[in-house]
């Protein structure tokens, strides 16, 4: 999430380079807001862990739960204070992203796909975020963001589907719960196409290198693999495999965002 921010602070001001103080506090802001998000994520859902992944730090006992609640308090808090460094809206945005996490984590996960959406929004907010730490905002930025929502909100989807049985057991209303698993599969799969097809448009809207060509389309080539292995099969195994495969290819696009940003330089 941190390196989201830097790349989009580097879109937005090029051919200039963001300078230490608004790279390094974006970077520690989105950084620190997600780990402590995380914590809190885990202690919520300590109960569906138990089922779906009694191995973890919680649920196992390794780490108390008072613990983790000091941890996710004291990162977030961290997150906010250097996003204030940054100005007024960049501290709006960070209390913004925290309180949907927040409704996120107490209420929204058992709303399914609002939560999905909610969290996959997050994701994407960083390259805004970063505009708004260096003062300038471009359309390229808002393309990306919309790649990374959809991207995350396919892998959200695909989610509930190896958590079916935690999340009917705690009434999480997760499209695979409503609807089975194929249908999630189908609905994680659409969003996954939509974000490959999305991903071709911003030569159409400015100038990027040609550098964002090859880890684009090696991501793009990755999202429709795991898009067919999820409607192939939608086994608990084979989606926590598909889960990890999209965080590769949401890497890959990341380094072909920064690098299409490198034609501006």
């Amino acid at each position: 999430m941190g390196l989201a921010v830097i790349i989009g602070e580097v879109i937005a001001i090029a051919p200039k380079l963001p300078g230490i103080q608004a790279a390094l506090f974006g970077f520690l802001t989105a950084s620190l807001m997600m780990a402590g998000t995380m914590v809190a994520n885990d202690v919520y859902d300590i109960e569906i862990d138990r089922v779906n992944s009694p191995q973890r730090p919680l649920p196992s006992g390794i780490v108390k739960s008072r613990e983790a609640i000091i941890l996710a308090a004291v990162l977030s808090a961290a997150a906010i204070g250097f996003s204030a460094f940054l100005g007024l809206w960049t501290f709006l945005i960070a209390v913004l992203a925290l309180a949907l996490m927040v409704y996120y984590n107490t209420r929204g996960k058992k709303t399914g796909l609002i939560g999905n959406a909610v969290v996959s929004f997050n994701v994407a907010l960083p390259f805004f975020y970063g505009g708004l730490a260096v003062n300038s905002i471009r359309p390229l930025l808002f393309i990306f963001s919309v790649v990374a929502f959809l991207a995350n909100f396919g892998r959200e989807i695909a989610k509930g589907i190896a958590d079916v049985k935690g999340d009917s057991i705690r009434q999480v209303r997760t499209l695979a719960v409503i609807r089975g698993p194929r249908s999630a599969a189908l609905a994680s799969s659409g969003l996954f196409v939509a974000a490959v097809l999305l991903s071709f448009l911003p030569p159409f809207l400015e100038n990027v290198s040609r550098l964002y060509f090859p880890p684009v389309i090696a991501a793009d080539i990755g999202f429709l693999y795991s898009a067919y292995r999820l409607v192939s099969n939608q086994s608990s195994e084979n989606v926590r495999a598909v889960k990890g495969h999209v965080l590769v290819w949401m890497l890959l696009g990341l380094v072909g965002f920064l690098l299409g940003g490198a034609a501006l330089l």
